[in-house]
C-alpha cells in the first residue's frame, strides 16, 4: 500500500497546495452548498451547458466542501482554496465537476472506493457459428 491518499467511494484524491488530497460530496457538503449558491442539479446541468455555468466562488465553495467531506477542517479547507491563484481556476473547475460525477455516480470511476482492484475477469470464449453447408 502506497502513502499517497487514496479516494473513498464516491469521492477523488487530487493534488491541491503540493500534496494529495481526498474529496468527497456527501449529502452535508450538498446541502450546504444549495444553502449558499443554488440546486446541485443546476450546477450540474451548468457544466454541461444546460444552465449558468457556474462561477468562481460556485467552484471554490465545491472544491473546500469536498475537501471538508475529505475529513478537512473547515477552516483549513478555506484558507486552503483560498490560497490558490486564479491560475488555479480552471483547474478547480474540473475537480468541481469531477466530484459532482462522481458523487452522482461512484462506481463509474475505476479504482475509485475502498475495496482494492479487482483482477480483470476472463473473457468468454468466443462463439462461431458453423460455416454455412457444413
Amino acid at each position: 500500500m502506497g502513502i499517497a491518499a487514496q479516494a473513498p467511494r464516491g469521492g477523488l484524491v487530487e493534488e491541491l497546495a503540493g500534496s494529495s488530497r481526498p474529496l468527497v460530496l456527501r449529502n452535508a457538503e450538498i446541502e450546504r452548498f444549495e444553502d449558499q449558491h443554488r440546486g446541485i442539479f443546476d450546477v450540474w446541468d451548468g457544466f454541461f451547458g444546460r444552465s449558468a455555468k457556474p462561477n468562481a466562488r460556485e467552484v471554490r465553495d465545491m472544491v473546500a466542501l469536498g475537501l471538508v467531506g475529505g475529513g478537512m477542517l473547515d477552516a483549513a479547507a478555506d484558507g486552503l482554496v483560498a490560497g490558490l491563484g486564479p491560475d488555479q481556476n480552471l483547474f478547480l473547475y474540473q475537480i468541481a465537476q469531477g466530484l459532482i460525477g462522481v458523487a452522482f455516480m461512484p462506481d463509474s470511476v475505476e479504482g475509485g472506493g475502498d475495496e482494492p482492484d479487482a483482477p480483470p475477469e476472463d473473457e468468454p470464449e468466443k462463439k462461431t457459428d458453423p460455416a454455412l453447408g457444413a
